[in-house]
């Protein structure tokens, strides 16, 4: 095979791969984990083959996805801390954090009843995460945003429970906004 043939093949599957977990991230987080595969691949316009040449079982594309989302927050929370103040990144990264984690506890669930430790696996972009938020909630505190007696297992509390009560509001955006208001202000000191 010629070498402009062979880059070519490589970046059509390299697409392929970007492209099935686009769309698996999109109808694992808006349909469920129970999606077939099949329905996968067809909605990426790409056979079933090839969805399982590059993710040979449909616990291996959850776990892709799951990795794949939570190096996206990694990114996105490193970009707030470069670009916003310690207060507006702290904030900022809380909602994000809070909003991206939809679906999480579900992908969890189907791994391990598969017999996937998807901690394993997930362990170095969630470590690079809670890295983040340390940094964001002590600058946070520095400026005196943030009251000074919440640390981090507190804050990956706060961050779970407002997850879970966001998703008893459903999608109306006002309920959700007066939530997250009120969690700020109970994160600012008194």
């Amino acid at each position: 095979m010629g070498g402009a043939q062979e880059r070519t093949l490589r970046a059509d599957a390299a697409r392929n791969r970007a492209r099935l977990l686009d769309v698996a991230t999109e109808v694992f987080t808006t349909r469920g984990v129970g999606v077939p595969t099949e329905q996968i691949a067809r909605a990426a316009g790409v056979g079933v083959g090839t969805l399982f040449r590059h993710f040979p079982t449909k616990e291996a594309l959850l776990e892709a996805v799951m990795v794949r989302r939570l190096e996206t927050m990694a990114a996105q929370t490193a970009q707030l801390a470069a670009e916003a103040g310690p207060t507006e990144a702290f904030f900022a990264c809380f909602r994000l954090v809070v909003q991206q984690s939809s679906g999480k506890d579900e992908f969890t669930r189907a791994l391990a009843a598969a017999g996937v430790d998807a901690h394993a696996s997930l362990q170095e972009p969630t470590m690079e995460i809670q890295t983040r938020l340390t940094e964001l909630l002590a600058g946070a505190q520095r400026a005196g945003a943030v009251r000074p007696d919440l640390g981090l297992p507190e804050l990956i509390a706060l961050l779970a429970g407002t997850g879970k009560a966001l998703e008893q509001l459903g999608s109306d955006p006002a309920p959700r906004e007066r939530i997250f208001k009120v969690v700020f202000d109970g994160l600012r000191p008194r």
